[in-house]
């Protein structure tokens, strides 16, 4: 097989994970979700908040948490709290975000062992 060849191979597959992604490549394709996820994982436990105080606390735009949001909540990363206007956020009681804990505190922990 020639090097083009493999270098076509190699972009056919590229494009079939983007058109059948796993649930971290859906995730994680967003430019600006990876700095909203850190934001999340900083947060202490039942911290609610809004857009904007997802922003400043995340370093990035008001916007920007509004263009991710509903990704945000698709993917039980984050939850509505009921019953608040304007609307609030807490991070997820879900299995999606406590599996992103375990996965941080074992990134973090790499070489403490």
């Amino acid at each position: 097989m020639s090097s083009m060849d493999h270098a076509a191979d190699r972009e056919e597959k590229k494009e079939l994970r983007r058109e059948h992604p796993s649930g971290w490549l859906y995730l994680t394709q967003h430019d600006a979700i990876p700095i909203l996820v850190d934001a999340l994982l900083d947060l202490p436990p039942n911290r609610e908040f809004n857009k904007t105080e997802l922003a400043e606390h995340a370093g990035v735009t008001r916007q920007t948490v509004g263009n991710y949001t509903d990704l945000l909540l698709e993917v039980e990363l984050i939850e509505e709290v009921p019953n608040t206007s304007p609307r609030r956020y807490r991070v997820a009681d879900s299995n999606v975000i406590r599996e992103l804990f375990e996965l941080n505190s074992a990134l973090n922990n790499v070489g403490d062992e």
